[in-house]
């Protein structure tokens, strides 16, 4: 499927999302139905506390197709500036508007019209001020170098088509010492590619989640240091028993071949601090 393929079909299916969470459907998974089901919830329930739901419109729920809590790992602090990769609805914009405060700042962005809408209506419910929701593709990051403290995102990087170069503007617009802390679906070893294109369709909406190595690797070409994937959430044989047989796989056959392959990773990277001149004075280094 081509960049562009790719890309029609998550504003499609991100649309149709947000247009559920509107007339007050919730979204359970990203590849199925509306309807809950035993083959979604693994993937996007129980991911946000109590305390954290308190915090965010309802609406910001509903429209949630997250498969991790970003914003409670990364650690964030007062002041700091956020941006979230493929922002949706809004909840982990929110989330991180109140982590860094009045004096900090939570960027989401999004190239689906529809979620934008459902965003800024949260933020408008919200009461926040420094919340604010960019246009655009997250293959082009429209902020300028060094601008940013975290970058977030609960996994849609896997979504795109060209994902090299999301990582390289994550690098781009973070500044030095910028933490990249995302949310993602990643593969850990071999599956075979008729299996691994369904479990993603379940788990990820379309084809394409990396492996942990290939992750390392994009990740390390684009000049990150401190690299690290813990997984969050394991996807079992069982967790996709239902789906898997309805797209005409005997389960049994292919258990070996899934058991703990998909899970949701959080993904862990630093932009490097510029090296210091080793020079220590006026005399020392001539």
């Amino acid at each position: 499927m081509s960049t562009d393929a790719v890309k029609a079909v998550v504003r499609e299916k991100y649309g149709q999302a947000a247009r559920r969470a509107t007339v007050g459907a919730a979204n359970a998974c990203c590849g199925g139905s509306a309807a809950p089901g035993p083959s979604c919830d693994p993937i996007t329930s129980n991911l946000y506390s109590s305390g954290q739901q308190g915090e965010v419109p309802e609406l910001a729920l509903k429209a949630s197709l997250g498969c991790g809590n970003p914003t409670a790992l990364a650690e964030l602090k007062p002041g700091e500036t956020v941006l979230d990769l493929g922002s949706g609805g809004g909840i982990d914009v929110l989330l991180s508007a109140r982590r860094v405060g009045p004096g900090g700042k939570a960027y989401g962005l999004d190239m689906t019209d529809e979620m934008l809408a459902v965003a800024e209506e949260n933020k408008r419910k919200s009461g926040l001020t420094n919340v604010e929701f960019l246009k655009g593709e997250i293959e082009h990051i429209p902020l300028p170098d060094n601008s940013v403290d975290v970058i977030i995102s609960n996994c849609v990087i896997n979504l795109s088509g060209d994902k090299d170069q999301v990582i390289r503007e994550a690098f781009r617009v973070l500044k030095p010492g910028g933490r990249f802390a995302v949310s993602d679906v990643v593969v850990r070893g071999a599956v075979p590619p008729e299996i691994k294109k369904s479990m993603e369709l379940w788990v990820g909406c379309v084809a394409g989640a990396l492996s942990d190595g290939e992750y390392v690797a994009a990740l390390a070409s684009a000049g990150f240091e401190g690299i690290d994937i813990e997984t969050t959430r394991e996807y079992s044989v069982h967790d996709a028993r239902t789906f898997l047989a309805g797209e005409g796989f005997d389960v049994e056959a292919v258990a070996q071949d899934i058991d703990g392959r998909f899970i949701s990773g959080f993904v862990r990277a630093t932009k490097p601090l510029p090296k210091r001149d080793p020079c220590c004075g006026p005399t020392c280094c001539a």
